[in-house]
Formats: structure tokens, sequence, C-alpha cells
């Protein structure tokens, strides 16, 4: 049998303390976990730690870099050569974060998604064809070896420092706060009725727990706050799809594409916003060179105000979330955000009754659109956008994003989105812990001359119209360019 089909299932490239794993892949990882533990058992048996591998190919960079579309997948990570074409369409976080590493380096992008690599490894082991000439640096030459050396003794010295480690305490009293915000918008109605003005603040509420449920799914979806990976999975599932109405399928997809080649067009989704609206300083120069005109891109930095900061969450993300529930036939997910529905007309029905109970849920989306729009898009729209370049994972992430100003009041209204620099190179950090590394990262940035930037809140806000003006001229320029 052939190391393909052996392998079978068991290859994978994310661990167990992946918190958006389907049900699938935890059952897959129990299994392979237990394969590993019977054949550990049978050498200990037979006075033996480790089986013998035969000796490994040698391949050079050139080699490994003609396999990277997406029928034939090389990765390199620590130096090994790793050939996931077999394993992409099965791989939990979906094909396309493979696809766009492949015939590159992916070492640190590897490390920093996978909270926990005991199992990782082990999913790894069947698809190991090789590793890199002894001749061969450990990334592709046009990287600066000294900067990826320099970051991954950072990540040694934060993990040193235990900075992984989450505080169960800070996630317990955010998860609070959202429960009790909840509870106060129920007996609220229950109080004093259903006047405008008592709906009013209820949606206020209401408002404030879908904010704040959202940064905490996206610390669920992260990283491991519980030891055990169902956990993880089943926190990660009532918030975002119990609490917030939203695929955690179409979230994992699309964010962590979005973490491995952030402001990469068209490799980040949140950066392929055309043809609606054109970002960077590229992008607006091939639409008007080629006289593409499918709205007024001069004013798109108005239609984003009056257009997708209200109707974001409540029209783009709903119809994104209900479409790949549909085409993927995900009934977990479908029974999870069903509960959300269920519960708000359990819950709000018997005054609203079902239409007005619709209505309050998309008028509540339609008050958090803004909020959640502008924390996500402060620090990459203003930022560097650009085609493939095949960066180190440092300048990627630097370049790519941008902090705002700490402060009580901008951690909480954040998330700690507020600290997206420290977020995209550790994303497996506990947000509680950002702040304590972000001197170290600003100290590295200096040593090698990337700009490390942090300005107030509402500079940022206001740069995300700067930033759509500016590539909204550079559109119009090339379009009326004779």
């Amino acid at each position: 049998m052939k190391l393909k089909e052996k392998c079978g299932v068991n290859g994978s490239l994310v661990g167990r303390g992946q918190t958006h794993l389907g049900e699938e892949h935890q059952a897959l990882g129990k299994a392979v976990a237990s394969a590993g533990a019977e054949v550990s058992g049978k050498q200990e048996a037979n006075g033996k730690q480790e089986v013998p591998r035969k000796s490994l190919n040698m391949y050079t960079w050139q080699e490994i870099q003609r396999h990277n579309q997406q029928a034939d997948q090389w990765l390199v990570i620590n130096r090994k050569v790793y050939d996931v074409t077999g394993w992409a369409d099965r791989h939990p976080g979906g094909r396309r974060v493979l696809t766009h590493y492949a015939g590159e380096d992916a070492t640190d992008v590897f490390r920093a998604v996978h909270p926990q690599l005991d199992v990782v490894q082990l999913y790894l082991k069947p698809l190991l064809i090789g590793e890199l000439a002894p001749g061969e640096p450990s990334q592709e030459r046009h990287k600066n070896s000294q900067l990826v050396k320099d970051f991954q003794e950072l990540r040694k010295t934060v993990e040193a420092m235990n900075m992984f480690d989450a505080n169960l305490g800070f996630f317990f009293l955010h998860l609070a706060q959202i429960l009790i915000l909840e509870v106060l918008a129920w007996l609220t109605l229950y109080q004093f009725g259903s006047s405008w003005h008592v709906t009013i603040f209820i949606a206020f509420l209401l408002t404030i727990s879908q904010a704040q449920s959202g940064f905490l799914q996206h610390d669920a979806g992260h990283l491991s706050i519980f030891k055990k990976s169902k956990w993880n999975h089943l926190l990660h599932k009532f918030l975002m799809c119990h609490l917030k109405g939203v695929s955690g399928t179409w979230w994992n997809y699309g964010h962590f594409r979005h973490h491995v080649k952030p402001n990469i067009y068209p490799k980040d989704p949140d950066s392929k916003l055309d043809p609606y609206f054109l970002v960077g300083d590229l992008q607006p120069v091939k639409y008007g060179k080629k006289k593409i005109k499918y709205i007024n891109y001069e004013k798109q930095h108005l239609y984003f105000c009056m257009g997708m900061l209200p109707f974001s969450i409540p029209t783009y993300i709903n119809l994104k979330s209900f479409r790949m529930m549909y085409l993927r036939k995900d009934w977990v997910d479908i029974a999870w955000v069903s509960s959300f529905y269920i519960r708000h007309f359990v819950t709000f029905g018997p005054f609203y009754g079902i239409f007005g109970t619709l209505l309050l849920i998309h008028f509540v989306k339609f008050l958090e659109s803004p909020w959640i729009t502008c924390v996500t898009q402060m620090s990459h729209i203003p930022m560097k956008m650009s085609i493939e370049e095949n960066r180190d994972w440092l300048s990627t992430q630097v370049l790519a994003t941008c902090n705002v100003e700490q402060s009580f009041f901008n951690d909480w209204f954040t998330g700690h989105l507020n600290f997206q620099i420290e977020h995209h190179l550790f994303p497996t950090m506990p947000r509680h812990n950002y702040h304590k590394v972000a001197p170290l990262v600003r100290s590295l940035c200096a040593k090698h001359g990337l700009q490390y930037v942090n300005k107030p809140m509402l500079t940022a806000f206001g740069d995300i119209i700067r930033a759509l003006k500016k590539s909204g001229a550079l559109w119009k320029d090339a379009y009326y360019e004779t």
C-alpha cells in the first residue's frame, strides 16, 4: 500500500487545540492519538523507543517551489518536506490555507496557528516525503535569514514567559458580562413592557452583548482556553452560532485565510472587496486602466459609510454564512444557528411576535455592524495591500497590520484587537497577554527597520475613510487617463 493510501484521513495539519474542528476531525484526532499510543506501547514492549526510518529524500528549494499548484502542494516545516496534496480537501481549516503556502516555507505560520503540536506531529508523519538538502537554507533564499531567526527566538522567549497560557478567570468574566446583558435585556422587557423607548434600551444591551460575543468567539476560535479540544469546540459553537447566529465553519474558513496572508490580494478574503470597493494602490489602478466602473469609485469612501458600515453584518455576513451552511449541508452549524433564532422567539416572541422579533434581531445587527466593521478594518485597510511577495512571517504581518493605543476603554471596545500586530504574529496567544509582549515586538521591528504603527483609535477610524478616498482617487486618475 502506498504512503498516501496508508495515510487515509489520518494526515492533518491542525492539532487538538484548534477549537473550530468539526466533530469528524475531533474523532480523527482521537483515533490517531490512540494509534500513536498503541505504536508506542508496542515499541516499549519490544524494548525499543523508536522505530528506525529509512533515509529521507533530499530536495532543493528550486524543486520544492515547483509544487505550488492546487493539484500539487508541498510545504516545508522545520526543514522537513511534506506533500499535502491528498490531505488538502480534508484540512479542517480549508484547502485554500494550504494552497496559500504551497511551495514555500511554512514553519512560522504552522507554529503560529496551531495551539498544541503533540497530535499535529502525528498527523504530519504520514505526509512526510523528504527534507531540505544539507546545503539549502532553512527558508527561501530571498528571505532575511537573520530576521527569521530573531523572530523564532522571540517566539521561544514568549513561550518561556508562559504568554500562551490562558487565564480562565479572564474569559469567564467576559462570558459572564455577555450573559448578564442578555438576561438584563430579557428582564427589562418583562418588567417594563415593549414600548419603543424600552425596545431601544433592550437593543442597546443586546448590541453590546453581540459585539462582546464576537470578540470572545474570536478568542475561542484561535486558542485553547480549555485543555480538551471538545470543550473549545463547543465553546466556539456556542458563542458564534448560538449567541451570534453565524456559522462557525464559515468564520473558520475565511478568518484563517486572512491570517496566513493578510492584505495579500486575492488570497486574503478581507482584502477582496471588489467590485464593491477597491483598496490599496494596485487594485484601483488595475480597474482604472481596464476602464472598469461598477460604481463611481471616486466616492467609494461615502458608499462605505452609507452601506458597508451599517449593513455588513445584517446582510453581507449573514448571507455568506447561510450560503456556506446550505452548500456544505453543515447540519451541525444549522442546528446551532437555529437555536439562536429559537431562543429569541421564545424570549421576545410573546411581546413582539415572530415578525417583530426578526426586526429586533436585525436592528441589533444593524447597530452592531459599524462597531465591528470599524474595529476589524481599522488595522488593515489603511495598511499595505499587495499581491503575493512571499515575505517572511514577521514582515508579512507587520506590514499589513497596525495597533491602536492602549487604554481600558480601547481594550474593552476592541476586544483587545487594538493589539492587532501582536495578535497576527501570535494568533494563539490569549489577548490578556498582548500588552506584555508588545515592547518585545516593537524592539524587534526597530532592529530590522520595520515600521511598528501605533495610533489613536479615532485616527485609526478616520484612516479607513482616508485610505478608501485615496484608492478612489488612484482609480479616477487611471480611468480618465488618455
